[in-house]
């Protein structure tokens, strides 16, 4: 017989005395002998245990605690490591958590017992009550009345089977012998999580920036795996789709670990990052680990200034209020402390003001990057540099079923910095289009875009003036 607290829903602070369930072989955390868990970026982990088992030779009832309470069921599989196989039964994984409503809830229908204390003397006074309801607070049926609430302490003969304090997979699992005998439970579970984030610090000149990537894991599986083997995977894996919403919950923040940067494999598609070290991820827990890092990545800075295809379609009302111009960032993952596989994340970017005061000046998300691919971060829009854009002419050559019509634009690109930039415009054109006349000369960048790039002196401004021809 035990005690237990319950801060009770009904107004009072009654206690709980229970019976333990029936026999039956236990397993818990302190059993397991290794740990592994491969986290995948959709919520999704791979949880290899090794323990020890204490079994009867024939048929056993094994209760595996410290299980993932978002244990995949239909995924586990028991092994034997040593010793002769094991002949997997039947399994159930009961996920429903003992607590006092719980249990109380269990018991309609049953009798429990009322104990009462007198305030006065301390005496105590026991009665038998059948619990009607539980729906909006207990209904208790006493030999001459019946109450509402809870009136003091409530006794139970026993915890129902299917409810447990911690989640637990129940195995029956025959044995050819008896002893001691160390095996393997895997399974897929959900509540686990891992994402990259990136910090850069953009140097003063804006030439080059120093990255460092972190990966940061989230463990809200309702269990905690100790000195745990630590992989991660990256990489966009098929799964079939079920219900498995996760809960959303307090997270304790761990200080980033210091640790050298993980080490990175392929695997079929796929690539696999393994921390160098054991380490525990708890339960409502959120840890950082170093994942890479790397210094005077040589960057380019890019003003773009993004037109729309329905702009050449017809006659457009007044553009003439100023437009938003984009600033970028590129780098190339190649060379020296980079060119290697980036998971994706978030890239969030620093730069340090006069007085060495680091200044956030933006983010972007990217994907899955292969090395030597280019990463492309918008940073946001130009303070300094405006453009303005006007039609001044338009005309129909020839109506459906084939529209021929033609267009000119005016752009005014403005800057108000003390050094000059290059603004790249991009003008994305419909169906078959030609430039029959331009200020400047133009690129075509693609099938639909034609391309300029127009260098904006300090404090002054550069104008645009083209015409296009679309069939």
């Amino acid at each position: 017989m035990r005690a237990m607290a319950w801060a009770s829903v009904f107004g009072v602070l009654p206690w709980l005395t229970f019976t333990a369930q029936a026999a039956e072989k236990v397993s818990r955390a302190e059993d397991r002998e290794a740990v592994a868990v491969a986290i995948y970026n959709d919520a999704l982990a791979l949880v290899k245990e090794v323990r020890q088992l204490e079994l009867d030779r024939g048929v056993n009832d094994i209760a595996l605690r410290d299980v993932s309470a978002k244990m995949r069921p239909e995924t586990a599989s028991l092994r034997a490591v040593s010793g002769p196989p094991l002949r997997l039964i039947e399994q159930n994984f009961d996920f429903d958590l003992l607590t006092p409503q719980k249990l109380l809830d269990k018991y309609v229908g049953q009798s429990v017992t009322v104990i009462r204390t007198n305030p006065a003397t301390g005496v105590e006074t026991r009665e038998t009550a059948q619990v009607l309801a539980t729906n909006a607070g207990a209904v208790l049926r006493f030999a001459d009345r019946i109450e509402t609430g809870v009136p003091g302490r409530l006794t139970f003969n026993a915890i129902p089977g299917n409810l447990r304090e911690r989640p637990t997979l129940v195995v029956k699992l025959e044995s050819a012998a008896a002893g001691r005998q160390v095996a393997e439970l895997s399974y897929l579970s959900g509540g686990l999580s891992w994402k990259a984030d990136y910090v850069a610090e953009l140097a003063g000149d804006e030439s080059r920036l120093d990255l460092a990537g972190w990966v940061t894991l989230t463990n809200q599986s309702g269990t905690a795996y100790e000195n745990a083997r630590l992989q991660l995977v990256a990489g966009d894996v098929n799964r079939v789709r079920q219900d498995m919403v996760a809960k959303a919950g307090m997270v304790a923040m761990a200080a980033p670990a210091p640790a050298r940067e993980m080490a990175r494999e392929e695997v079929f598609d796929y690539h696999l990052y393994t921390l160098g070290r054991p380490t525990s991820i708890l339960d409502n827990q959120t840890k950082q680990v170093a994942l890479l890092s790397a210094a005077a990545v040589p960057v380019r800075k890019e003003y773009l200034l993004a037109g729309q295809g329905w702009y050449y379609q017809g006659q457009a009302s007044d553009l003439g209020q100023k437009q938003k111009v984009a600033v970028f960032l590129e780098f190339e993952n190649a060379g020296g402390d980079l060119g290697k596989p980036l998971p994706k994340g978030i890239v969030r970017v620093y730069k340090k003001d006069a007085g060495g005061n680091a200044i956030f000046i933006g983010e972007d998300a990217i994907d899955h990057t292969p090395k030597n691919d280019r990463l492309r971060l918008k940073m946001g829009n130009a303070f300094d540099v405006t453009a303005t854009r006007k039609q001044t002419a338009f005309r129909q050559l020839a109506g459906r079923p084939n529209p021929v019509h033609e267009t000119a634009w005016r752009l005014d690109v403005s800057n108000a910095k003390e050094q000059p930039v290059t603004v790249k415009v991009v003008e994305p054109m419909p169906g078959d289009w030609e430039i029959i006349s331009a200020s400047q000369p133009h690129e075509k960048g693609e099938a639909h875009a034609a391309v300029w790039q127009l260098r904006v002196p300090a404090g002054g401004k550069q104008v645009l003036e083209y015409a296009v021809r679309v069939r």
